[in-house]
């Protein structure tokens, strides 16, 4: 069984026991979440989709909070001796989720 859920403005394709990071949630860890916005639920030959995967739920726990790798960015500008390098950090969440419930 797994089911496609929407989090941050990303979607994820999620099975019970798996751990993912997503975009920062406010929770402690430890502290339940649960996805409310599931896209689908595959159970088998049973698909549930749009209107039908509207009442499905997804539940998780919050592991642990992190920044990600550093993405570097540079500018280069030809024959003006202009170059700029910029970092950036992406805050995350990892969540473990724990049920589909459908």
């Amino acid at each position: 069984m797994y089911a496609v859920i929407e989090t941050g403005g990303k979607q994820y394709r999620v099975t019970p026991g798996e751990s993912i990071e997503i975009e920062t949630l406010n929770g402690e860890v430890g502290a339940e979440v649960e996805f409310g916005r599931v896209l689908a639920v595959v159970d088998g030959e049973s698909v549930k989709a749009g209107a039908d995967a509207e009442s499905a739920r997804v539940k998780g726990t919050i592991v642990a909070h992190g920044r990600g790798d550093k993405t570097l960015v540079f500018k280069f500008k030809r024959k003006k001796q202009y170059k700029r390098t910029i970092g950036h950090r992406q805050n995350f969440t990892r969540v473990t989720v724990s049920e589909i419930v459908a």
